[in-house]
C-alpha cells in the first residue's frame, strides 16, 4: 500500500502543544496499523476551492483557532463531509465542524462562533461557563458510538486547551439528526460528535493527541487512520 497522505488543516505553530503532538501521534498510528503516512500540513488561507482536498486520504482540522481563514477550514470539513473523506476534528476543529454542519446542512447560514463573530445573533460556539484550558476532566462515552468502540470503555479521562464550546440552541436542533452526540462531560455537555453514513467523521472538543506524550497512542486517532485504510 502507498503512503496515506493525510492533511492537517490548520496554521502551523511549533509553540501550540498540539501542533507538535499531532504528527507524532500519527507516527504512532502508522506503525500500530503497519502503514506509511505522509503530513500534509495546510494552512486556512490555502484552501481556496478545496479542490486540491480531493486527493487526501483523510482531513484533520486542528486546534489553535482563531484560524487565519475561518472559511478556508470550513470549506475544508465541508469537502472531507460531502466527498466522504475520513475526518477528524480537534478542539478548534470540533468547534468549526460544528460551524459548518449549521450552515451547510441545517441552513442556520448565519451560524457564527463568539470567539470571531461575539455580536452575532446565531452564535453555535459560545464561552463555556467553566474553561478548560489545561483542565484534564471524566469524559462518558455514548454507548455503542465510533468513540465508545475505539476507546474500548464508555468513561475515560482527557484533557482540554479551550473556553470554547457547544451552544443550547444547537444541541436541541441536533435531536434527530445524523450529526450524533457521541461525549458527554460530568454536566451533561457535549463533547464529542460523530456523523452517521459516513466511513469517519468524529471530533472532539478534547484533545486526545496529546497521550503521545506520556507514550500512548490515541484511539480516536487509530480508529481515523483504520478508517482511512478500509475505505481506499
Amino acid at each position: 500500500m502507498s503512503s496515506l497522505q493525510i492533511g492537517l488543516i490548520g496554521d502551523r505553530n511549533d509553540s501550540v502543544v498540539a501542533h507538535r503532538a499531532i504528527p507524532l501521534t500519527l507516527e504512532m498510528a502508522a506503525v500500530a496499523c503497519d502503514v506509511s503516512i505522509d503530513v500534509i500540513w495546510i494552512g486556512t488561507d490555502q484552501i481556496g476551492d478545496g479542490a486540491a482536498l480531493s486527493k487526501l486520504d483523510g482531513v484533520w482540522c486542528v486546534p489553535a483557532s482563531p484560524y487565519r481563514d475561518m472559511d478556508g477550514a470550513l470549506t475544508a470539513i465541508r469537502i472531507a463531509r460531502e466527498q466522504q473523506i475520513p475526518f477528524l476534528g480537534t478542539c478548534g476543529g470540533f468547534q468549526h465542524a460544528v460551524i459548518e454542519y449549521a450552515r451547510n446542512v441545517m441552513g442556520w447560514t448565519d451560524a457564527e462562533h463568539a470567539e470571531t463573530a461575539p455580536q452575532a445573533e446565531r452564535q453555535v460556539i459560545v464561552p463555556l461557563l467553566c474553561s478548560l484550558v489545561e483542565v484534564a476532566d471524566t469524559v462518558h462515552l455514548v454507548e455503542g458510538s465510533r468513540l465508545a468502540r475505539a476507546y474500548g470503555e464508555t468513561s475515560i479521562a482527557e484533557g482540554y486547551h479551550c473556553s470554547y464550546g457547544l451552544s443550547a440552541d444547537f444541541r436541541h436542533a441536533l435531536t434527530d439528526s445524523p450529526l450524533r452526540v457521541s461525549a458527554l462531560d460530568d454536566s451533561d455537555d457535549i463533547r464529542g460528535i460523530e456523523l452517521d453514513n459516513h466511513p469517519f467523521f468524529v471530533a472532539t472538543l478534547f484533545q486526545h493527541e496529546r497521550n503521545v506524550f506520556k507514550g500512548r497512542l490515541s484511539p480516536p486517532v487509530r480508529a481515523f487512520v483504520e478508517a482511512i485504510i478500509h475505505t481506499r
